[in-house]
């Protein structure tokens, strides 16, 4: 088959680089001239000007095989997950979304009322956040389903909060618990195992509703402004969790041009969460820092903040931004300072 590129050019696997190296590689060079263009590609959201509010627009592409496995996801569950997903990178830019668009492309084994379950959990999604689904585009596949979905949302001027506003001594926090989608995905996957071994037996999932409800039904954190702006809390960066907490770290540390120190004891993780990690012989933290899938919020705030951040229940103090020569640091239990990696999802490495 050809390569479809000149003769002699040297050859480079896609998993050397992995996903956020490949997004590196061709869009390093790319230049915006548009004056409407205020933040481009490598943020939650490209940010836009028509006046006289700003735009944001994201796109998630969600295929078969690689980010669902329909052995136990239910359709209407996947609509309703392909909506949230993108909602939250809108409200990790400070933003509200607004409307949705999704193309589908889908094989001939899938029903007309197969898409209908699919599309019922989309509009429930948009429903539940107030956004409105004004188009998009369905084709034919030749291998399962691929979902694209771009949501555009919108802000105030110079209101937006990127991932690279972080600045040493700030304090690293994050929304809700971590890990929990993680540990769901496992138990479902166990589940799975279990049933191609033997197709008689049900599957064993009393007692696990949250950790699956996070990994099929994920909710994004529209609450999380309201409650720092009720408190007079501003956040200086932010970024979604979606990939796993270190790897979103790395991210703000990276686009702000320093280090972190994050307290592994100060990491949230869900009660049902910890029991399964023992279940699973799995160190709990690991789970949080590599899993991915939490949509939660991770945001770095002045020091100057910290007893009004503190007195948030929603909200969690994990650690602090440090200079970048300080390196990028866990600091476990035993107080070892352990580099962190991003280790999480990466739809590209082997």
């Amino acid at each position: 088959m050809s390569n479809n590129y000149p003769p002699n050019t040297p050859r480079t696997e896609l998993s050397e680089l992995g996903e956020f190296g490949l997004i590196d590689r061709l869009t390093g060079d790319v230049e915006t001239k548009s004056p409407s263009t205020i933040t481009g590609i490598g943020d939650d959201a490209a940010v836009l000007d028509f006046g006289p509010r700003q735009v944001l627009v994201t796109k998630d592409l969600l295929c078969e095989g690689v980010h669902f496995d329909l052995a136990y996801t239910p359709l209407k569950h996947l609509g309703y997950k392909a909506a949230v997903v993108s909602f939250s990178d809108i409200y990790a830019m400070n933003g509200r979304p607004r409307q949705l668009l999704v193309g589908i492309s889908v094989s001939n084994r899938y029903s007309v009322e197969a898409m209908e379950e699919l599309f019922e959990g989309l509009k429930l999604a948009c429903r539940k956040y107030d956004v409105d689904l004004v188009g998009g585009d369905t084709t034919a596949s030749t291998s399962g389903l691929f979902i694209s979905v771009t949501v555009l949302g919108d802000i105030e001027p110079g209101q937006s909060i990127l991932r690279k506003g972080a600045h040493p001594n700030e304090l690293i926090c994050v929304s809700g618990d971590l890990g929990a989608a993680y540990l769901g995905l496992l138990v479902l996957e166990r589940e799975k195992r279990v049933f191609l071994a033997n197709p008689g037996m049900q599957p064993e999932l009393s007692g696990n509703d949250y950790v699956l409800q996070r990994q099929l039904k994920p909710e994004a954190r529209k609450d999380i402004h309201e409650i720092l702006a009720k408190a007079g809390i501003v956040p200086t960066a932010m970024i979604d969790i979606s990939d796993g907490l270190a790897s979103e770290l790395l991210h703000i540390c990276r686009q702000s041009g320093t280090g972190c120190a994050v307290f592994e004891d100060k990491i949230p993780i869900d009660p049902q969460t910890l029991m399964l990690c023992d279940e699973f012989s799995l160190i709990p933290s690991i789970a949080a820092l590599n899993g991915g899938e939490d949509y939660e919020l991770l945001f770095t705030v002045p020091i100057a903040d910290y007893e009004k951040v503190k007195a948030l229940e929603a909200v969690t103090v994990i650690g602090h931004i440090t200079a970048a020569d300080e390196g990028c640091h866990l600091i476990s239990t035993d107080g070892r300072q352990i580099p962190l990696k991003a280790q999480g999802w990466d739809h590209m490495r082997k």
